[in-house]
């Protein structure tokens, strides 16, 4: 696939109607801003890690799952950035 075809997949993509999948864009971006806002704040001065980019993606997933519970991915990709938070976590420990 070379890069004329991988754009012209990204606009069949974003084309199609995701709202219905995920709800509407700016709804949801603001508030995923919202969340990692939260999550800025209780970090503090800490450096960003890795981890709280799990946390991040954890965020995008929470706001795709309250726009649609029953769309399952959400959940499963949930889980997933959880586990791999939680080792990066393990891993860093003092």
């Amino acid at each position: 696939m070379n890069r004329r075809d991988i754009c012209e997949a990204g606009a069949e993509l974003i084309g199609v109607d995701r709202a219905a999948q995920y709800g509407d864009a700016v709804v949801g971006f603001t508030a995923i801003a919202q969340i990692r806002d939260a999550l800025d704040m209780v970090r503090g001065a800490r450096p960003r890690g890795a981890e709280d980019q799990a946390l991040d993606m954890i965020a995008v997933k929470l706001v795709r799952a309250s726009a649609n519970p029953r769309h399952l991915d959400s959940w499963i990709d949930i889980v997933g950035y959880a586990a791999l938070g939680g080792e990066i976590a393990s891993e860093s420990e003092p």
